[in-house]
């Protein structure tokens, strides 16, 4: 080709189209991200705003249950609403806030169960067991799992340790390790339940329950947050929990932090194909939140 038919002015159209297919095609961002841990906001419009422009098409919200209400699926965002359960002397931890405007710690039964038949209710959690001093496996439970199993819906359970001025007093360390869930699966065998936080410190015991429970899911929140997890050590687990055969079961959790760094952080884990990125962006919360698990 001659330099006059190359700089010809559909030849510059052309090659500037390419260009332009080539360098969208090679961003690095996600286009797609389920968020299955997040919680309320002073101002939820523009929370969730943010959240649609930097990927996230559903999240899975659980707050103040007046907060929870300013929820709800847009054009932007779908929304699953959880149930804070139980409540630390009456109050959703951190913000402080009511959980239930009576001061309840346990809500009624039957006015979960008629919030869940009104569609107000998608999942139960976050299961505040640990901040409440008393094991994921205590009878007081067994009613919210009931329903939870009688009507399909998710189980978000936290695990692991949890940061500073949380404001519960009764608030357990060793009350957040995985393996006190094993009494749960036994007595309510078709629990679609995820561990929040992915166990960390219990490492070794979030392990065992994901290898003997293969059923499990758990969501990366707090890990993928470099403000409080170190990127290498975030790096470490999660080549850990790859190399132990959970890719199809992690998910995307920001925990209300910083959505741009939560999703840069699992972008930044080099040893992780692009499909197993999607996998822990959506295609696992996807699969997990579908009745058809």
């Amino acid at each position: 080709m001659n330099q006059a038919n190359m700089f010809s002015p559909l030849f510059k159209t052309v090659f500037f189209l390419l260009l332009s297919i080539i360098l969208s095609c090679t961003e690095k961002r996600h286009a797609r991200v389920f968020d299955v841990h997040l919680h309320g906001d002073t101002a939820p419009e523009k929370q969730m705003h943010n959240l649609a422009v930097n990927g996230v098409y559903a999240i899975a919200v659980s707050t103040s249950w007046s907060g929870q209400l300013n929820y709800n699926t847009d054009n932007e965002l779908a929304v699953l609403r959880g149930l804070f359960v139980p409540c630390p002397i009456g109050i959703v931890p951190y913000s402080k806030q009511k959980c239930f405007e009576n001061g309840n710690e346990w809500p009624d039964i039957n006015w979960v169960e008629q919030q869940i038949k009104e569609k107000k209710i998608d999942f139960i959690g976050e299961v505040l067991t640990q901040y409440y001093g008393i094991s994921s496996s205590d009878t007081a439970m067994y009613p919210y799992y009931g329903l939870a199993e009688k009507y399909d819906l998710p189980v978000g359970i936290h695990t692991g340790a949890a940061g500073p001025d949380h404001g519960c007093p009764n608030f357990k360390l060793q009350m957040g390790n995985p393996l006190l869930l094993k009494n749960t699966i036994i007595r309510f065998p078709k629990l679609r339940i995820w561990l929040m936080h992915g166990g960390a410190p219990f490492v070794r015991e979030f392990i065992e329950m994901m290898k003997t429970h293969p059923q499990l899911y758990a969501d990366i929140s707090v890990l993928n947050n470099p403000r409080i997890v170190p990127p290498k050590q975030f790096d470490s687990l999660m080549r850990m929990y790859i190399n132990e055969g959970f890719e199809n079961r992690l998910m995307f959790g920001s925990d209300n932090a910083e959505i741009k760094m939560t999703i840069a952080a699992v972008e930044q884990l080099a040893f992780l194909t692009v499909a197993q990125k999607e996998k822990i962006f959506y295609k696992n919360a996807e699969m997990f939140f579908s009745k058809q698990h």
